[in-house]
């Protein structure tokens, strides 16, 4: 049996769950979150916990199982915390700022990177080189943080770019001085 696929997942005070069929839609105090299921999955509400089953022990099933076991899990945190993805900036005269909205990023190009939220999705800027993304769906958080990261990825050589906090970038030595050789 899935190991994270058989834990129940413990709805708190205040979060509502609606199952129709194989949509399953989440609401609390941060927002709502709809999700449609793959079919073979059943979500059931039992005394104040969701349990996900599956119908065999097919190799799909044991795969599915877990999978959607987290979904719901993630949609039900996403509701009542909500997640937060930190980015770091690092290079000289590199930095962030925020215009309304929108996110708007200096990195060493000829011109500002102006990143538009979609719904759902807040930046915060805490300095000119620490950011977060925020939002309810851990999905969206995340392609999003991808999205800023890779408008200017971190080099190996200085390690100037945009990184995940607490990523490690792993230092290149770069070029060795000449030592010898013909005059």
């Amino acid at each position: 049996m899935s190991r994270i696929g058989r834990l129940p997942i413990p709805v708190p005070s205040g979060v509502d769950v609606t199952i129709d069929g194989r949509n399953v839609t989440v609401s609390g105090p941060k927002g709502s979150l709809s999700r449609a299921l793959h079919p073979d999955m059943t979500v059931s509400h039992e005394e104040g916990t969701l349990v996900v089953t599956r119908p065999t022990e097919q190799k799909m099933h044991r795969q599915l199982h877990g999978l959607t076991r987290t979904l719901v899990n993630n949609m039900v945190v996403g509701v009542t915390d909500g997640y937060r993805k930190g980015l770091e900036i690092s290079g000289v005269g590199y930095r962030a700022a925020l215009n309304g909205r929108k996110l708007t990023l200096n990195l060493g190009y000829s011109h500002p990177i102006e990143i538009d939220p979609p719904e759902g999705i807040t930046f915060e800027v805490e300095n000119p080189t620490r950011l977060a993304v925020i939002g309810i769906d851990k999905e969206l958080v995340g392609e999003i943080a991808a999205k800023v990261r890779s408008t200017r990825k971190p080099e190996p050589y200085k390690g100037k770019g945009v990184r995940y906090s607490g990523e490690y970038i792993r230092r290149k030595a770069g070029k060795a001085g000449k030592i010898g050789g013909k005059a």
